[in-house]
C-alpha cells in the first residue's frame, strides 16, 4: 500500500476499533483541541504547550479509553478486546500505562538531581522547577513517538512506523474533524457510535482491512 492508503487504515482502524463511546470521542474532542493549542506555543513558549499537553490533553484523551471505551466484545468488528489490545498499532492500554506510570514518575528525578544530570539549567522557585518539569515531559513526549516508531520499523517495516508517526502528530486536527459532533450526540443521549465497519468506510472512502498481525 502506498503512505497515503497506510495512513487511512491506520486511522480506520483507531477509530473503529478503539473509539465506539461517544463520551470517548467526546473528550477525544477536547484534547484534539488542547493539543492544537499546544502546537500553537510550542515554539514560543514550549514549557507552557507541554503543560497543555500532558495536564490538559492527554489526561482527556486517556480517561477515555480507560474508563469509558468498551472492554467486552466488539460484535461491530468481530473482535475481542485482548485481539483488539494485540493488534493496536501504536500505545495499547497495557504500553500507555507504562508511559503514564514514567511521566507520573518522572519529576522525583529533579528531586535526585535538579540539572537532570546536566540536561537542565537548575531553576528556583516553584516556577521554575516546574518550567524544568514541562521540559522533561516535552522530551518524553517527543521520545515516546520516536520510540514506538523505531519498534514499527523493527516489528513491521519502516513506513509503518513512520505513518504511525505522521498519524499520530495529526491526529488532534483529524478528531477535529471526526468528532465535533460526538458531544450533540451524548447530548441526544446517544452514549455509542454504532459502528458498522463496511457502511462508514464506504462512506469515508478509506479501506475496511481484516484484522491484522499481532504486533508486540
Amino acid at each position: 500500500m502506498t503512505f497515503r492508503e497506510t495512513l487511512a487504515e491506520q486511522r480506520w482502524d483507531d477509530h473503529r476499533y478503539y473509539h465506539h463511546s461517544r463520551i470517548n470521542q467526546s473528550l477525544h474532542l477536547v484534547s484534539a483541541l488542547a493539543f492544537l493549542s499546544a502546537y500553537g506555543l510550542m515554539f514560543m513558549r514550549p514549557g507552557v504547550a507541554s503543560l497543555i499537553g500532558w495536564l490538559i490533553a492527554m489526561p482527556s484523551r486517556q480517561i477515555g479509553h480507560f474508563f469509558f471505551e468498551p472492554k467486552g466484545y466488539d460484535a461491530a468488528n468481530q473482535a475481542s478486546h485482548e485481539e483488539k489490545e494485540a493488534i493496536k498499532v501504536g500505545y495499547n492500554l497495557r504500553r500507555k500505562i507504562i508511559l503514564l506510570s514514567i511521566w507520573i514518575v518522572s519529576p522525583l528525578l529533579l528531586a535526585v538531581d535538579p540539572t537532570l544530570w546536566g540536561l537542565l539549567t537548575p531553576r528556583a522557585g516553584v516556577m521554575g522547577v516546574l518550567e524544568n518539569i514541562s521540559l522533561m515531559w516535552l522530551a518524553i513526549g517527543i521520545g515516546a513517538v520516536v520510540f514506538r516508531s523505531i519498534q514499527l520499523f523493527v516489528l513491521r517495516d519502516v513506513q509503518a512506523g513512520m505513518v504511525w508517526a505522521v498519524k499520530i502528530l495529526t491526529d488532534p486536527f483529524h478528531d477535529v474533524k471526526i468528532y465535533y459532533r460526538s458531544p450533540l450526540h451524548l447530548m441526544r443521549g446517544e452514549l455509542y457510535d454504532p459502528i458498522v465497519p463496511t457502511a462508514t468506510a464506504a462512506a469515508d472512502n478509506e479501506p475496511v482491512p481484516s484484522l491484522a498481525a499481532p504486533v508486540a
